[in-house]
């Protein structure tokens, strides 16, 4: 049987609108490279996204235009909570399928990764599909802003850029941010549904941490490959996010941690105790 071709199936996937359709794809290109049924060629063009996938789905805001997180109480603000997760993992899937895809001629442990990590994002995505279907809403009935998306075009310049932005970032945010949405989420009375978005949200963190750790794992190989020292981490976060130390707050400690940063990483970063 011939074998296919493993950047022409990611990039299928990643120009994929449909969420079923895009699902479907991520899971046939997961099994064929576990099975080891893919060729790769690493010499063929690298084919840029002008738009993201999602854009014939949604309607496309700037961000201080997309609906605020509130009144987790109600149909309404659970409809708006579990679309904006929703938005982050879809966003997710193709950040992951576009690691895979751009960057070229590394190890086969790097592709796997990422692929990986792209599986788990769909199923994360197909979780929150099911909420939001109990309390009628779908994919795009919200609008959403492509903040995930511009990161991915500005840092897919370098592997190094990529993987210090994106997972060991902007990722690594969401750490941060999913205990304090579940914290919300417990001071109101307790309901079914608020139980079933905690749980879903507990199990996108715990995963997260793996995903964080891929990219804590690639950002380091090639800091080694370069012969640089890790700390350029902050030099490359502070090209794109100028005075993103001092904005760091309060920070996960043991998510972090788990997924490879340092203690005195997170130092520099603000926290006051670690380890």
């Amino acid at each position: 049987m011939e074998k296919s071709e493993f950047f022409t199936l990611v990039s299928e996937a990643l120009n994929q609108s449909d969420p079923d359709l895009k699902s479907s794809l991520v899971e046939q290109l997961y099994s064929k490279l576990a099975q080891g049924s893919l060729t790769f060629d690493h010499d063929s063009p690298v084919l840029e996204q002008t738009d993201p996938s999602y854009a014939p789905l949604v309607r496309i805001v700037k961000p201080s235009e997309v609906p605020k997180r509130k009144g987790f109480d109600t149909k309404e603000g659970q409809g708006v909570l579990l679309h904006a997760v929703a938005h982050i993992e879809y966003s997710a899937i193709d950040l992951a399928l576009d690691s895979a895809y751009r960057f070229r001629g590394l190890p086969f442990e790097y592709y796997l990764d990422w692929i990986e990590v792209a599986h788990d994002e769909v199923r994360h995505f197909g979780m929150l599909a099911k909420l939001m279907e109990r309390i009628g809403v779908r994919y795009g009935d919200f609008p959403v802003h492509t903040s995930l998306f511009d990161a991915g075009k500005k840092s897919g310049v370098d592997l190094l850029h990529r993987m210090a932005v994106v997972p060991r970032y902007l990722e690594a945010g969401g750490l941060d941010a999913n205990p304090k949405i579940v914290q919300k989420l417990r001071s109101y009375p307790k309901t079914g549904m608020i139980e079933e978005i905690i749980d879903a949200l507990n199990i996108i963190l715990e995963e997260e941490i793996s995903h964080v750790a891929k990219g804590d794992r690639w950002f380091k190989y090639e800091a080694r490959r370069r012969g640089v020292d890790e700390s350029v981490y902050f030099d490359i976060l502070e090209s794109y996010y100028p005075g993103f130390v001092n904005r760091s707050g309060d920070m996960n400690v043991s998510a972090r941690l788990k997924a490879g940063f340092s203690c005195g990483e997170l130092k520099r970063m603000g926290v006051k105790e670690c380890g």
